[in-house]
């Protein structure tokens, strides 16, 4: 997925009502907005590399959106609104290897009245997870606070089996240098169970590492889950 126009560098100062950040570009400061609504543990440490994008659009009260942040000498996506689109990118690029021979690929499928999957791709229901938390060496984690709507969408996927599908977890990690994917268990002990459960009864568990730059976010390699 290329970005539009190359991203602007600067340096982090602060997050603040959740949806801003103010960013120091060439000796003058900017408001961007965060289109991460998580918690972003780890990353908002004042003085920290950032890049952001500029919008075209007259329209938009916030010319600027927050894209990625270096920490720990690796480079994060943070824009949420993303995640999908990298995916998809990587979908019809054949850059998954558990999904080359899908034809159909339908995005935010409705699968009952209160529940939405990211894709539905033949007979694959696909959620995807973005991944941001990367507290020890090159593991990145999930989720980076406690995530009920995390734990639902684990039984519905599982659900889904008896109908027929074969469903999917994606964890998308948009983290450089990552060699390892872990659920976070002390953030949400929970979502551990439920993850542990949903892989005795069939759900599938992926984890794919992001090449992150200023011009694109692309598919790079498939990493190992530790289920431990």
């Amino acid at each position: 997925m290329k970005f539009t126009n190359s991203l602007i560098k600067g340096k982090l100062i602060k997050r603040y009502k959740r949806f801003f950040v103010d960013v120091e570009v060439n000796n003058k400061v900017i408001t961007a907005h965060c289109p991460n609504t998580g918690s972003m543990l780890g990353l908002l440490n004042k003085g920290n590399d950032v890049w952001v994008s500029k919008a075209d659009d007259p329209k938009r009260k916030l010319k600027f959106t927050l894209e990625m942040i270096k920490f720990n000498k690796k480079i994060t996506g943070v824009n949420t609104h993303r995640a999908n689109r990298i995916v998809e990118h990587g979908l019809r690029n054949k850059l998954f290897k558990e999904f080359v021979s899908v034809k159909n690929i339908k995005s935010e499928f409705k699968y009952s009245d209160d529940t939405r999957f990211d894709f539905l791709c033949d007979k694959y229901l696909i959620e995807v997870k973005n991944v941001t938390l990367n507290r020890e060496n090159a593991i990145a984690e999930f989720p980076d606070a406690i995530t009920s709507r995390g734990s639902k969408h684990l039984k519905k996927l599982t659900e889904s089996i008896k109908l027929g599908y074969k469903p999917y977890v994606l964890f998308l990690v948009q983290i450089q240098n990552i060699s390892k994917f872990r659920i976070a268990k002390d953030i949400d002990s929970d979502y551990y169970n439920n993850f542990i459960e949903a892989k005795k009864k069939g759900l599938n568990f992926v984890a794919y590492r992001c090449k992150l730059d200023s011009k694109e976010i692309v598919i790079e390699k498939k990493i190992l889950i530790d289920h431990d």
